[in-house]
């Protein structure tokens, strides 16, 4: 099987309120999770806050890395990875994104599937996923299977320890949109010690 599209997994730590309160939990360095098509992350998707200032009203969403909730927090941190999948499974993804679109309106964030993951205990609930379920998830529909897990036991850190996944990007998201723009790679990682906990 000819694997000659890539689409693309973003893990982020933003800093905010919620961000962190996950991170105290988890000590781990990114909190949330996202995916894309492409690599300049034009379509990028999750399950977050609709509305920038308000972490409560939340649910499928599309990321702009630029604006919006991460404008919002220009010190977000990533790490941005590339997977090679074959055309049949590329297309599965577009065909399973489409469907989430076309019901945007009707999912909502699984707040509680959140605390169930902590105690190891997956919550499933219709029309509600948290971000790395989400990722997990659409993947596993896609027939990817990166994880031997439950995707609503899923961590975005979970993804990091996956062979199929090739390095792509370290360091401020903001950057990376900059370095985009001006065509500009590769770009600067992070420090070891700006890292935040």
């Amino acid at each position: 099987m000819e694997r000659n599209h890539k689409i693309y997994i973003l893990l982020t730590h933003s800093g905010s309120a919620f961000a962190k309160l996950i991170n105290v939990y988890t000590r781990d360095k990114y909190t949330h999770a996202s995916i894309a098509l492409d690599k300049d992350l034009n379509e990028l998707y999750s399950f977050g806050r609709r509305k920038p200032y308000n972490p409560l009203i939340a649910g499928f969403v599309q990321e702009d890395i630029i604006n919006g909730t991460f404008g919002r927090f220009p010190k977000t941190r990533c790490a941005l990875y590339s997977l090679k999948v074959s055309e049949v499974q590329y297309k599965k993804v577009e065909k399973n994104l489409a469907r989430f679109k076309e019901e945007s309106k009707r999912y909502g964030y699984n707040f509680l599937g959140l605390f169930g993951a902590m105690f190891q205990h997956p919550i499933q609930r219709r029309y509600s996923y948290f971000c790395s379920q989400f990722v997990s998830e659409l993947l596993l529909t896609s027939d990817i299977k990166l994880l031997d897990k439950h995707p609503g036991l899923t961590a975005p850190m979970d993804f990091l320890g996956c062979p199929e996944l090739e390095f792509v990007y370290e360091g401020y998201l903001n950057i990376y949109g900059q370095g985009l723009n001006k065509e500009m790679v590769p770009f600067e990682s992070v420090l070891q010690e700006d890292i935040i906990i």
